[in-house]
């Protein structure tokens, strides 16, 4: 035993030293682990809104945020959500996970809404449809789907300029991004000729991306018969349809009108995929309520096509959440309920299709010289207002007008009370 002892002992030395030693290169790791990781650049429009709250001024004004604020600039919350959300609480729910594919009283209304109700393909159960985590989520699943089985061209082709978020979304799923001309900067309106020049040039079997209605960032969509001309060459190039549709009501006012071109794609028999937002239309922003449908070719090929979608969301984020699905299906599925939502709704966009008329005539009635016209002829929450990153920060500087530097405006951050301020300072800064 005692010899034992020694031999344990006489270890014991070097041991301790190659776990100093140990120690100190663990120590100098885990406090250099990140060292090559370097500093992200602020959100663009998160910065705004910090700017803007640190802002003195009782003029300032916030056309920065993508979210509905009524005409006294104060977040909305729908009536019909309300008495939605009072009912759900009578219902005295349970908090139980959902099915990977989420509330089926909510994506079954979701995409009959995007699609109507009398869709053949609907009827023939050519789609599969899940609940997403809002439009975002929505976009992604499709990104990961395409990401693993698409065997065409693994390019994705966007319009210039597209929503921020886009790009991301299919590069962090290993697809190459590539854009096709879609805003005239010298009219503020919609480059047609453009558009269709590229679309031509695009390589067969690749994933195009549409913004179904109220384009973001600009407002700038095309008219029913441009959209038809668009789906006939997309049938023509074989390419494949990825539909973003963040707006449906909220447009227009009127969710028939707003879903034009998915109706359009789908009477065309073109196979697509298509992404849904409930957190305008429904002023669900916080909820995450929204869709995500793969249009198919047959219903056992949508049954295939769905059981890889739930297999993809099971380690992605593995049951979406309740409350804003039970929401909108409180709304969707009661017909005198929806009757009330489609009144909010339109009386949003509404409010919005008023303040934009109001900031053109303002602008005509100080004597700008400049032509206006794209305000109103622009549809949805946002405006590109021909302002460029020098006016727009002069706006900002002179005005505490609070906007991003590529002239965005947010017209839900515009009211009748603050709509004349605003015209002043845009002329002043275009004069």
């Amino acid at each position: 035993m005692a010899n034992i002892c020694v031999k344990l002992n006489s270890s014991i030395a070097p041991a301790s030293r190659i776990l100093g030693n140990a120690v100190s290169i663990t120590s100098q790791r885990n406090s250099s682990w990140w060292s090559d990781v370097k500093m992200g650049p602020p959100d663009a429009i998160l910065g705004v809104t910090e700017a803007f709250k640190r802002d003195q001024n009782p003029k300032k004004i916030n056309v920065g945020v993508g979210a509905y604020r009524d005409d006294n600039g104060k977040p909305f919350v729908l009536p019909s959500v309300r008495t939605a959300e009072e009912r759900i609480l009578a219902k005295h729910a349970d908090h139980e996970y959902a099915p990977i594919v989420g509330v089926p009283q909510f994506w079954a209304s979701a995409i009959e809404l995007a699609l109507g109700a009398d869709s053949q393909r609907l009827k023939a159960k050519h789609n599969a449809t899940v609940q997403a985590i809002s439009g975002t989520g929505a976009l992604r699943i499709g990104a990961a789907f395409l990401s693993k089985f698409w065997k065409g061209n693994r390019e994705v082709y966007l319009p210039a300029p597209t929503w921020g978020n886009h790009i991301p979304i299919f590069e962090h799923c290993g697809l190459k991004v590539n854009k096709y001309r879609y805003y005239d900067p010298k009219t503020c309106g919609l480059d047609f000729k453009g558009c269709l020049e590229d679309i031509m040039k695009i390589p067969e079997n690749s994933i195009i991306l549409l913004h179904a209605c109220a384009h973001n960032p600009t407002g700038v969509d095309a008219t029913p018969e441009q959209w038809l001309e668009l789906c006939n060459v997309i049938k023509k190039k074989k390419l494949y349809p990825y539909l973003d549709m963040a707006y449906q009501g909220f447009a227009s006012g009127d969710v028939d009108k707003d879903a034009t071109a998915v109706r359009l794609f789908e009477k065309e028999g073109l196979d697509f995929c298509l992404a849904q937002s409930f957190a305008k239309n429904m002023g669900l922003y916080g909820q995450r309520a929204g869709a995500f449908s793969m249009i198919c070719s047959s219903a056992e090929e949508a049954d295939r096509v769905l059981s890889q979608i739930k297999i993809l969301i099971r380690p992605m984020y593995s049951n979406p959440p309740l409350h804003g699905a039970r929401i909108a299906a409180e709304i969707l599925n009661d017909p005198e309920l929806k009757a009330v939502w489609l009144k909010d709704v339109k009386g949003m966009a509404d409010r919005i299709i008023d303040v934009r008329a109001k900031l053109k005539n303002n602008l005509i009635k100080l004597g700008s010289s400049r032509p206006w016209d794209h305000i109103t002829n622009q549809i949805g929450m946002f405006c590109y207002s021909g302002l460029t990153p020098e006016q727009s920060e002069r706006l900002t500087k002179d005005f505490s007008v609070y906007l991003t530097k590529d002239g965005r405006i947010s017209m839900a951050g515009v009211t009748s009370k603050n709509v004349e301020y605003l015209a002043h300072g845009m002329h002043e800064v275009t004069k």
